[in-house]
């Protein structure tokens, strides 16, 4: 898959926010420091964060149909999960320019799911390509929206419209029943072997995301309990990235993993020396 310059800093920021970290740091005065280490630049990291995603919206190689743009897992997602925090942070009263332009195209791609083309296409590059693209951008967009409008305490219309596109393209039979054909580029640990389980934490923290009781609302309640199936059932064989987004989707949707199970995960993940 399209890889931006100076990726790392991004695939960094996906880890914090696949473990709930950079929610966590809103609790933290912008300027605290612990003893021996520096201030933390919270206006710088949001200058970076805009400026990597305007750089990625320019990039030709992320351009789609309809003048928008492949909200990609590895640089525009992060930043669509990460840069609401920053802004209440600084106090920003407004999305960013570049925040207000990938939640347009978001909504732009939702609204006419069906007259858009996949983010990358059998034709082009060859079986599976339409089916996972459909998959992974569809739980994308609910993810988008979803945290968007936690925010705002109701559930919009086009978050609605992007769950239903997402239950549409969940996996009713086989090994990835319960989850969704997820991008597959050989790119670990979003687009790689194990990437389906990512896809499906991520649609899991959409769900228990969204405002109004949306979780437990009748109509999904099949989809939903396939997806806590799917989970629970492939959890003991991921790598450290799937284990932490399960510890995080298990703190917006119940009945994901037990107390005695959340305990031993957080025990695996290795912690600093």
């Amino acid at each position: 898959m399209c890889l931006p310059l100076h990726w790392v800093p991004m695939k960094f920021m996906a880890c914090l926010c696949a473990t709930g970290f950079i929610a966590a740091l809103a609790s933290v005065p912008a300027r605290a420091t612990a003893e021996g280490s520096a201030a933390w630049d919270v206006e710088g990291a949001a200058s970076y964060l805009d400026a990597r995603q305007a750089w990625w919206r320019n990039w030709p190689n992320a351009a789609r149909d309809h003048d928008t743009v492949c909200v990609s897992c590895h640089s525009a997602l992060p930043y669509a999960l990460a840069r609401p925090t920053l802004r209440s942070l600084l106090n920003e009263r407004d999305q960013s320019p570049d925040e207000s332009r990938l939640l347009a195209d978001v909504v732009k791609r939702v609204r006419a799911w069906k007259d858009m083309e996949p983010w990358y296409s059998d034709q082009t590059r060859g079986l599976p390509k339409t089916a996972e693209s459909r998959g992974t951008e569809s739980v994308i967009n609910a993810i988008v929206l979803s945290r968007r409008d936690a925010a705002e305490g109701a559930l919009s219309l086009d978050a609605r419209q992007a769950f239903a596109n997402m239950w549409a393209q969940q996996m009713q039979t086989g090994d990835l029943s319960g989850a969704w054909a997820w991008l597959s580029f050989k790119l670990e640990p979003w687009e790689g072997a194990k990437s389906a389980y990512f896809g499906a934490a991520l649609a899991a923290v959409a769900v228990g995301s969204a405002p109004g009781g949306y979780a437990s609302s009748l109509e999904i309640e099949k989809n939903v309990e396939l997806l806590r199936g799917y989970l629970r059932k492939n959890a003991a064989d991921q790598h450290t990235l799937n284990k932490l987004m399960l510890l995080w989707a298990s703190t917006k949707l119940t009945g994901l993993l037990m107390p005695a199970e959340r305990e031993a995960l957080i025990a695996e993940v290795p912690g600093e020396s």
